[in-house]
């Protein structure tokens, strides 16, 4: 059994309205140092596959077809073993 723990990030040089809205709200609360933030998604899934290489090979195809946005989006992934 593994788990995924997936980032998603946006592409540099995408414009990034959400990382603005709380820069601001940052700058705002007094936290005027904070140059730049970037809002992303972070996932984690538990999968009962039986070797790594299959459970790799099928969160990255996860990734590429659902979870992020290739146009963009970058994304990586940890995968560990856990406990059944």
């Amino acid at each position: 059994m593994f788990q995924a723990r997936i980032y998603v990030t946006l592409k540099t040089g995408i414009l990034d309205p959400q990382g603005k809205a709380v820069k601001d709200a940052l700058a705002t609360l007094g936290y005027g140092k904070v140059e730049d933030v970037r809002v992303g998604k972070y996932l984690v899934l538990t999968l009962d596959y039986p070797d790594r290489s299959l459970a790799e090979k099928d969160v990255k195809e996860m990734c590429d077809r659902l979870l992020a946005n290739p146009v963009i989006e970058d994304y990586t992934f940890e995968l560990q073993e856990v406990a059944k």
